[in-house]
């Protein structure tokens, strides 16, 4: 079950978004032929990944920036591309082009460390956008609470679109990724739950000052939760493929 669109439209380009989508798919095309050499891969994630022994041992910093711009492969990448891309263009409408892209890197360092004091031991390299785009995706469900959101939900054969608050569908995202991360080492599952749960969070209070300059909860009042813009409708089209009937 993912979201697959919203219907908040964002009335001004969301340059800021278009690039970091962009450069997250660059970095990721510049390595890509690593994934067929382990050792390889192995070494270039040491080197700029974010790898908690090795920043509580005083070294490598700067991989709490790198680390946000490295995938551990396709599926990783397109998903955190997906969420940017749905959420990120209204956040990046409330913040400005340069407010945005400094909330999205302090997202991303926090949950960078978040992941680092649940597990200073560690010598996992933690890779991916996901922490910074989760910052992205707790300051929006503070200013846009009940925007609708259409999620694809999956189960073997049989395929649904919903549409959902997101106050729906991102509270349970959080209270996956918080319950996983008290339920399932990081060392095991493979997965920065930590991260996620940290950056959703700091999302959410960098978010709190532009959320009470436009009037707290006044703000949700004056839309009772919803978008300020006109919401997005969106509409299945008929197909032109000929039905074929069975055979009796």
């Amino acid at each position: 079950m993912f979201p697959i669109r919203d219907h908040n439209p964002s009335l001004k380009t969301p340059y800021v978004t278009y690039v970091l989508i962009a450069l997250n798919i660059g970095i990721f095309a510049s390595y890509w032929q690593l994934f067929s050499d382990e050792r390889a891969l192995s070494a270039f994630f040491f080197d700029w990944a974010m790898i908690p022994a090795r920043i509580t041992s005083g070294d490598g910093a700067f991989t709490l920036v790198t680390s946000m711009f490295l995938h551990g492969g396709l599926m990783h990448l397109a998903g955190n591309m997906l969420f940017l891309w749905i959420f990120g263009d209204n956040m990046e409408e409330q913040f400005g082009h340069l407010g945005f892209l400094l909330f999205y890197l302090a997202c991303g360092i926090a949950a960078a460390l978040a992941q680092l004091l649940s597990s200073p031991g560690s010598m996992v390299p933690m890779v991916g956008a996901s922490g910074a785009i989760a910052g992205v995706m707790g300051g929006y469900l503070l200013l846009f609470p009940k925007a609708r959101v259409d999620i694809l939900f999956i189960f073997i054969i049989f395929f649904r679109i919903f549409t959902v608050p997101a106050f729906a569908m991102l509270g349970v995202w959080f209270a996956l990724q918080l319950f996983n991360s008290m339920a399932v080492s990081a060392d095991l599952g493979g997965v920065a739950h930590w991260a996620h749960a940290g950056g959703f969070v700091i999302g959410l209070i960098l978010t709190l000052p532009k959320f009470l300059k436009l009037g707290g909860p006044a703000f949700w009042s004056r839309h009772q939760g919803h978008p300020p813009n006109s919401e997005a409708a969106y509409e299945l089209s008929r197909t032109n493929i000929p039905r074929v009937r069975r055979r009796k």
